[in-house]
């Protein structure tokens, strides 16, 4: 499902109507919040989460966090829901064995960087982590997933989005009010460009998503297609690649592409003469038999800031680390 356009648009007739049901869903986190009675893994918990639905940048900034952690010594794993996957126990995902029908495609992703565990428990997946020798346990999203306590926790902000219309659930995007979210967050994360009006006191760090051989890419004829949060911002990185767009087509997040769509998809690529490209995440999605002729463009996320506002926020969780270990 895609998002609704009005989610985009203050002043909605249709989110003012539905802002009643948005007010009690948000509700419905803070009433968990406080009935939460949250494990305490022996890993330090790092959580990368937003507060909306859809696609802000969690994937990419959680993986680049994950990185820099390994490069300053730790041993990092991360825990995921596993979205659009059967698999609900705690599972360490094998890329080899398992597929996104099993795991999700974010986690197949994710374990192309470190060990990798599916739970839609998070604590019984913390317990497994806390089994399989982790330190640091990164969560791709569940902000607002109270199961486990959390060390660090980074919102991840659409820079040129913000929050939509400002309504909650089913009115808008926004899965619990700002100031609630805000008040439990460590850091901002602004993705791409734009400057959001927020109120928010803490660390606000810069990043963005580039493509990760953007040579490959240059004035290179490209046909595009995405089934992510946010098929634009892909889009707008391919063409800040320098690769010339001919054609795009978005899908909804976490879309199963049927073989009549890709035929049409290729076909489409065979007219423009244009290499077929698409996102890991949607790479992942498809069949080994459905991937011939389809390019993965693989990205990452680069922090804007010269490290220091991160490095101290990272210091903090290697001290609670410390401490926890003596």
């Amino acid at each position: 499902m895609r998002d609704p356009k009005f989610w985009s648009h203050r002043g909605s007739v249709l989110a003012a109507l539905l802002s009643p049901l948005g007010a009690l869903y948000g509700a419905s986190v803070k009433l968990r919040h406080a009935r939460a009675n949250p494990f305490r893994p022996k890993a330090r918990v790092v959580c990368v989460g937003n507060l909306t639905a859809g696609g802000s940048g969690k994937t990419p900034i959680a993986i680049a966090l994950a990185r820099i952690c390994v490069g300053r010594g730790l041993k990092p794993m991360f825990l995921t829901r596993g979205y659009g996957g059967r698999l609900a126990w705690p599972v360490l995902v094998d890329p080899h064995q398992h597929a996104s029908a099993d795991v999700g495609d974010e986690p197949l992703l994710l374990a192309a960087t470190a060990p990798t565990i599916v739970a839609r428990d998070r604590a019984a997946g913390a317990k497994l982590a806390d089994t399989l020798g982790a330190d640091l346990i990164v969560m791709d999203d569940g902000f607002q997933n109270f199961q486990i306590v959390k060390d660090l926790s980074f919102v991840v902000v659409d820079a040129t989005l913000g929050f939509g219309n400002g309504h909650l659930i089913p009115a808008g995007p926004l899965r619990e009010p700002v100031s609630q979210g805000l008040a439990r967050a460590d850091a901002l994360v602004l993705m791409g460009d734009g400057d959001p009006a927020i109120a928010f006191t803490g660390p606000v760090l810069r990043a963005r998503t580039i493509a990760a051989a953007p040579e490959a890419l240059k004035d290179r004829a490209v046909f595009a297609f995405a089934g992510i949060g946010n098929p634009e911002r892909f889009f707008a990185l391919l063409r800040n690649a320098g690769a010339s767009v001919v054609g795009t087509q978005a899908f909804a997040d976490h879309h199963r592409f049927s073989e009549l769509e890709l035929s049409v998809l290729r076909l489409g690529c065979e007219k423009f003469g244009a290499l077929c490209v698409t996102t890991e995440k949607d790479y992942f999605r498809l069949e080994p038999r459905q991937r011939a002729r389809i390019v993965p463009v693989p990205v990452f996320a680069r922090f804007d800031d010269d490290g220091a506002s991160l490095n101290a926020l990272l210091d903090r969780v290697a001290r609670a680390r410390n401490e926890g270990a003596a």
